[in-house]
């Protein structure tokens, strides 16, 4: 496993015979496609006779895991849950050589052939992006069965399954004193698929995202070709599909580097009224070289009984002045930090906290604190994600957006945006901080805005159903599209993170003056755009331009 594959297993040399009936029957099919822009690609028919022979195809193929031809539903929906597409098949493999093969397959049959290839995680993507209508759909959680292997040293690492969880990655590295340096805020995420956007959350200052962090990777192109890349082997493949919307090859395999993991986190959260001070304070910690491990900022905006809610995880410092506390009908900002320690450093964790705690200009009365396991901090997002599910409200839409905002831009950005367009409570948090982009690898294929410093804003907002029988989801789509039409007016020369568009122009302006080497890509690894056509950058059968 590791090196190229440039054919078929000797059991599936049959195929060539069969394949040159499947692709003379093809040919003679009018190709539907070509004329259609690529926000149409979805809703492009696949004919039963198509269905039927491509599905043929399919079935000579012998693998160690298997194909699903009905009842694959599942697969048409995501965590955004506001785009559905049914595709043709979803392959559940057990090895590389399935993924390898099947796409060897699809490649063969050349531009003829409707079939696309989507690789889908745990299905946390929000706008279809791993979702192929009338294509294949790669269930990328059935790779997990591969053991993870850690290796201990001056630079520890851990191989692992582009399928696996990042939950399970932390629980096995744990049991050799070790974790990744990087994290996303919900950890029940493929690697694969956090890997193929960037992976960031408060740690990113200081480690940058988790595309920062990788080794090695092995991935299984367009073509059908399994490749081990890395920044000395192949390192266009490598960083190409770092950050690559899963465009250039699907991530079988990562090699993650490890540091040494503390036992325990001091949690602590603080609320500002003044956004300057807010920003200010923030810019200032992740610049400072004995900083906290974690920062994240939030905008709360009219949030009845706010502290009373964080006693259920926090204490505040001063209970009697938190009691006087009032949230309603005000728009706050909280900063949330984190210090990791052991046991026996607990003293000198105290006074460091305390130290810089000193130098903010947060609202005393508002300092609440905690201390929980290393494991309980990084998983926090899944006890809410319990809750919403005993509540039927995990499976909602969530038309979330999240942009990079230059700092230069984000006071003008919050003065329009918390002042004149998000007035009221929202059904989610909004996220924002900053990062160092001296931390980040600009030899990726993930593109930021062009200043040091830039913030992470994100939306979560919930399309919660209301006693109307409504869900906000229209309020809440109109809600994005102002915002993206002010930063677009202003020129606040912001980026997408987990970007959407819906037309090549928009991937173009998008991708800057970088696009060109991202076709270029494109062009050498995954030249019939099989992959990832839920992205809507390429539509497969129109040339790669």
């Amino acid at each position: 496993m590791g090196s190229p594959m440039y054919g078929f297993h000797n059991q599936n040399n049959i195929l060539y015979l069969k394949l040159f009936f499947i692709l003379l029957f093809l040919g003679c099919i009018p190709d539907r496609t070509t004329n259609l822009p690529s926000n149409q690609l979805l809703a492009t028919p696949t004919s039963s006779a198509n269905s039927l022979n491509l599905t043929s195809a399919l079935e000579t193929l012998s693998l160690d895991g298997y194909f699903t031809f009905k009842n694959n539903h599942h697969a048409a929906k995501d965590f955004g849950n506001t785009f559905q597409s049914l595709p043709l098949a979803v392959l559940h493999p057990k090895s590389v050589s399935d993924i390898s093969s099947t796409i060897k397959l699809i490649f063969e049959l050349g531009s003829a052939s409707e079939l696309t290839v989507a690789a889908r995680g745990h299905g946390h993507s929000l706008q279809g992006q791993a979702q192929t209508h009338g294509g294949l759909v790669i269930n990328m959680e059935s790779l997990k069965a591969q053991q993870m292997q850690v290796h201990i040293g001056e630079q520890p690492y851990v191989d692992v399954s582009g399928g696996e969880l990042w939950i399970n990655i932390l629980h096995e590295t744990l049991k050799y004193g070790l974790s990744p340096k990087s994290w996303t805020d919900y950890l029940h995420l493929t690697v694969g698929g956090t890997l193929s956007y960037a992976g960031i959350s408060g740690q990113a200052f200081r480690h940058g995202p988790q595309i920062n962090n990788v080794y090695q990777l092995e991935v299984v192109t367009g073509q059908g070709e399994v490749i081990t890349c890395s920044e000395n082997k192949s390192p266009d493949l490598f960083y190409g599909v770092l950050g690559g919307l899963g465009q250039f090859g699907i991530i079988t395999q990562a090699r993650i580097s490890l540091e040494p993991a503390p036992k325990m986190v001091k949690w602590i959260r603080v609320l500002y009224s003044d956004f300057s001070s807010f920003t200010k304070d923030q810019e200032f910690l992740i610049s400072s070289e004995n900083s906290f491990d974690y920062i994240e900022g939030f905008v709360i905006i009219n949030r009845t009984g706010l502290l009373n809610n964080w006693r259920s995880s926090f204490n505040p410092k001063d209970p009697m002045q938190a009691s006087k506390f009032n949230s309603d009908g005000r728009t706050l900002y909280c900063l949330e930090m984190a210090k990791y320690f052991n046991p026996n450093e607990t003293d000198v964790m105290d006074q460091r906290t305390e130290s810089l705690l000193l130098l903010l200009h947060y609202i005393p009365s508002t300092l609440f604190l905690s201390e929980v396991s290393y494991v309980e901090f990084l998983d926090r997002v899944h006890l809410s994600e319990i809750k919403l599910r005993t509540k039927g409200l995990w499976e909602v839409p969530h038309p979330w957006m999240n942009l990079l905002i230059p700092k230069s831009k984000i006071h003008d950005f919050a003065d329009e945006i918390f002042g004149n367009i998000l007035t009221d409570n929202i059904n989610g948090p909004i996220l924002m901080y900053p990062v160092n982009k001296t931390k980040w690898n600009n030899n990726t294929s993930l593109v930021t805005p062009d200043e040091d410093v830039f913030y992470l804003v994100a939306f979560l907002s919930s399309a919660v159903p209301s006693s109307t029988g409504t869900d906000g989801l229209d309020q809440i789509l109109t809600q994005n599209t102002r915002i993206l039409e002010y930063c677009d007016r202003a020129q606040l020369g912001i980026k997408q993170y987990l970007p959407y568009y819906r037309t090549q122009q928009e991937w173009k302006a998008h991708f800057g003056p970088r696009w060109q080497a991202f076709i270029q890509r494109k062009s050498s690894y995954d030249p019939l755009a099989i992959l990832a056509p839920g992205q809507r950058i390429f539509q497969k059968a129109i040339p790669i331009l």
